[in-house]
């Protein structure tokens, strides 16, 4: 197997299909190809529901996770305008037991970090920096993939894990670039100690507000917090540049209008870095996910607005499923690429309309923001509750698609 792209998604499935022993006979192994020169991740937030952990712990990294995350006690959501608490979710032990696994938030440097060193402990799976695929092609039973650096190399498959503007996803989908949702996410991660004791925070907190919504939680054990808000807007340049340059004084002018709960933490931070938002449209069909002996993982397959906090964790998912179907399908690698595809693509696109449809509800204005502070007033952790994505578990058979009903 030849894995390109060194993110979350591409070691999440190097680990999982290192893990199975599919690749370990035969001669075969797992090779992953990164185009940057050092393994990194920029500093920002990760939300990991039970869904997600439930993997980490399976994968080994349960001990790496406890000392890394943060497991926040609630879900709070907030009128950004009113500070009023809207409604809530009990996590903790609460989400624990009903789904067995735990909610945490984690940066995503120390996500990364922790499936790195996993892959590392397992042995045999080869990590090659500085290298960028230019194609890959059907060769026999092979797969030839043709190397910037001049060099051709072969595997049995080639997954994409290379990201929103994926190149694999280009010659395999070839659905042209993402789209640009008009939405900007500046983003910031300060210590707790540098807040005023008034705001430092160990829940998760939602704040919605007319065209713009904020998210705050603790990371690194609860002594950093990160925080998001969301806006509409552009940038200047590149949208495909994954961090530009943000202005403080910009992001407070924007929320002028919010109430002093969210203020005084936006006031209290100065460095933000910003985003723009790009997404695809929902999964259309096992197609966009493998095809042959190619497939994509992550948001080279499925990329997603973050307003259901999945994206690393359907990355994560992806890999479960991967390393599961080629095991279960053994030497016929086309026949296991396609079960992956057939498991995944249904939920994956059910999560990106459900991220779509919460960007609306979080940013209504009017009486339908008055509608909906009502029904989660009314409501509460029943909307906010969701088993059908925390309680699911891969099925290494595609005709059982669990958690797509």
């Amino acid at each position: 197997m030849l894995l390109v792209g060194g993110g979350i998604g591409g070691l999440a499935a190097a680990l999982a299909c290192g893990r199975s022993g599919r690749f370990a006979s035969g001669g075969q192994g797992v090779h992953l190809l990164e185009q940057a020169a050092a393994f990194g991740e920029v500093g920002a937030g990760v939300q990991l529901g039970p869904n997600v952990t439930r993997l980490l712990h399976g994968w080994g990294l349960q001990q790496g996770l406890a000392q890394h995350a943060a497991f926040p006690e609630r879900l709070e959501v907030r009128g950004a305008i009113s500070s009023r608490l809207l409604a809530s979710l009990p996590l903790g032990a609460s989400l624990q037991a009903r789904y067995g696994a735990p909610y945490a938030t984690i940066a995503r440097r120390d996500l990364h970090a922790l499936l790195r060193q996993g892959v590392e402990a397992l042995g045999g799976v080869r990590m090659e920096l500085g290298t960028r695929v230019a194609s890959a092609a059907p060769a026999g039973e092979q797969m030839l993939v043709h190397t910037l650096d001049g060099r051709d190399l072969q595997a049995d498959c080639v997954v994409g894990a290379d990201g929103v503007w994926s190149p694999l996803r280009r010659q395999m989908v070839g659905d042209g670039a993402p789209r640009v949702t008009g939405h900007l996410a500046y983003r910031a991660m300060v210590p707790q100690s540098a807040l005023p004791q008034a705001l430092r925070s160990q829940v998760v907190t939602a704040w919605l507000g007319p065209q713009f919504h904020a998210v705050q939680y603790p990371v690194r054990g609860g002594d950093w917090l990160n925080l998001v808000v969301i806006v509409r807007g552009s940038v200047a340049g590149d949208p495909s540049a994954w961090d530009h340059s943000a202005n403080a004084g910009e992001l407070r002018a924007r929320l002028a209008n919010a109430g002093s709960g969210l203020l005084d933490v936006v006031h209290a931070v100065d460095d933000w870095r910003l985003w723009a938002l790009c997404d695809r449209a929902p999964v259309r069909g096992p197609q966009e996910m493998a095809v042959g002996r190619m497939a994509l993982v992550g948001d080279a397959a499925h990329p997603m607005r973050p307003y259901l906090a999945q994206g690393a964790g359907m990355a994560l998912e992806d890999a479960h499923q991967l390393s599961q179907s080629l095991l279960a399908h053994g030497a016929n690698t086309v026949a296991g690429l396609a079960d992956y595809a057939a498991a995944r693509w249904q939920r994956c696109a059910r999560v990106q309309k459900r991220a779509m449809r919460n960007g609306d509800v979080f940013h209504l204005q009017g009486p339908l923001r008055v509608a909906r502070d009502a029904s989660l007033g009314l409501l509460g952790s029943r909307l906010l509750d969701m088993p059908w994505l925390y309680g699911y578990r891969a099925s290494t058979d595609a005709s059982v698609k669990q958690g797509i009903e």
